[in-house]
């Protein structure tokens, strides 16, 4: 029954929504009870009645605004926001591009700031909720060819750390998910172009394989739920024990 369920009737936001971890995190609340409102910037359909898709580009402010505000008059509150839209441009150092290194830090970095600042607001008015942002194994451990990237995601680590003590009066919990390597269809694309590499990180993960996004939307969807209502500005790895 739903009343049992982890994340029964949260209205929960999600970014990123359209695929892979984000679309997987999605399916899982609605499992887990939630009404999700699942945002990307591309067009996508569902069959679940449970998951509503909007599409927002989490970089214009004023059409983040609206959808926020629309879902908030809607459902009357908002309690689970998961930041999980983000890009990434690998490169050495050598060859890094200032035109990429600023838009990844707009969507990775200043996007989900504004999405925390606007959803905490609105979170304020009922008593609180839960945010978890999606950071990564490279901002925790490092990782040679993303120094810029890993720089977004050290920046979500700093973000969720800091926004959680700050929103901690108002019962709002800030949380952060670190994926390690996860089997999406970005790391087809990345395994058919550099394999090799990818099979050397592989090896130095301690429990022997990929992470699948369905690992990391167990770890969001204890977080957002009230299991985890003593924890916040905590980094929760989902590495496999890795050592990239």
């Amino acid at each position: 029954m739903i009343m049992n369920q982890l994340l029964s009737n949260k209205i929960c936001i999600i970014t990123g929504a359209a695929q892979g971890i984000g679309r997987q995190i999605a399916e899982q609340f609605v499992k887990d009870g939630a009404i999700v409102y699942a945002c990307d910037r591309q067009e996508f359909t569902t069959d679940n009645e449970r998951i509503h898709p909007i599409v927002m580009d989490i970089t214009d402010a004023a059409s983040v605004k609206a959808n926020l505000m629309q879902i908030f008059k809607a459902e009357g509150r908002i309690d689970c926001l998961v930041n999980n839209a983000g890009i990434v441009y690998n490169r050495k150092i050598g060859m890094i591009m200032r035109e990429e290194t600023e838009r990844m830090f707009l969507v990775n970095v200043i996007a989900v700031l504004e999405l925390i600042q606007l959803c905490s607001r609105l979170m304020a008015r009922n008593g609180g909720g839960s945010i978890v942002n999606i950071s990564s194994v490279t901002a925790v451990l490092g990782s040679p060819g993303q120094v810029a990237y890993s720089a977004t995601k050290g920046a979500i680590i700093s973000m969720t750390k800091s926004a959680a003590k700050e929103l901690a009066p108002q019962g709002i919990r800030v949380n952060a998910v670190a994926p390690g390597i996860v089997k999406t269809e970005r790391f087809t694309e990345l395994y058919e172009s550099d394999g090799d590499k990818i099979d050397a990180r592989i090896q130095r993960i301690a429990l022997g394989r990929l992470g699948t996004p369905e690992d990391i939307a167990y770890a969001c969807a204890f977080l957002a739920s009230d299991r985890a209502n003593y924890i916040s500005g905590q980094i929760l790895g989902v590495d496999g024990c890795a050592s990239i």
